[in-house]
């Protein structure tokens, strides 16, 4: 009975600190309703996206790749490189976790996202699979509702404000990106490079839209990351 009683506390202390993130996810998941509507998704395939994916960079740039017409292949192998960050996300939080079944860190890893990861990784003491059911539970839910709404919303716009929603699709690749830029020159060495070779790549013929991207990302990732390790060794020297 304690361990049900402590097991409720657990669950709604994780809901409390979800529900930021929840309010945050709401016009992020609108706008990509919003955005799959327009990139003429059906309800199932946006929702599905949503509710299995549960990424939303990832989602976003699936949806860039989708009205490119780029292949299925391209586009599950991008959005793994953009998704790889997760693996260490897992690993870091497998060490704030109980000792509990493998069954059960399986079923929320599925809800780390940075949001969740970020909430989870700053509490005090360790985390259970209570406390993560309800944090990602009420993050989770907020994400794929809003998905839906968004998309709903998109059936009530005029034709013409559907059709330039794809602009807004650049848009929010932007606000993804310049918070890092203003961060870590870094980020704008890799991002600079990356789309300088994805333009050569396209540009030249030599490479598909869905590989030129992946291709650049991780020709760019590679060199800027080499180019780093350099200069500190010779600082070090």
């Amino acid at each position: 009975m304690e361990a049900i009683v402590a097991g409720r506390g657990e669950f709604k202390e994780g809901l409390y600190a979800g529900i930021g993130i929840a309010i945050g996810y709401f016009p992020a998941a609108l706008t990509y309703g919003l955005l799959a509507k327009s990139a003429e998704l059906s309800f199932v395939e946006t929702m599905s996206l949503s509710i299995f994916v549960f990424a939303g960079a990832a989602q976003y740039i699936a949806l860039n790749l989708i009205a490119l017409g780029t292949g299925i292949f391209e586009i599950v192998l991008t959005t793994f490189i953009l998704n790889i960050r997760h693996f260490l996300m897992s690993a870091a939080l497998n060490e704030k976790a109980e000792n509990e079944s493998i069954w059960k860190k399986s079923a929320y890893a599925f809800g780390v996202t940075d949001e969740t990861f970020s909430v989870a990784a700053m509490r005090e003491g360790s985390i259970n699979s209570f406390y993560m059911a309800g944090l990602v539970i009420i993050s989770y839910s907020s994400w794929v509702i809003s998905s839906g709404l968004g998309y709903i919303a998109g059936n009530a716009l005029p034709q013409v404000v559907q059709e330039s929603m794809g602009i807004a699709l650049y848009a929010m690749f932007i606000g993804l990106l310049v918070p890092s830029l203003k961060q870590s020159m870094k980020a704008v060495l890799l991002a600079g490079t990356a789309a300088l070779l994805n333009c050569v790549f396209i540009y030249s013929g030599t490479l598909s839209t869905g590989w030129a991207i992946i291709i650049s990302t991780l020709l760019a990732a590679v060199a800027i990351e080499a180019a780093d390790q350099m200069r500190r060794k010779g600082r070090s020297l």
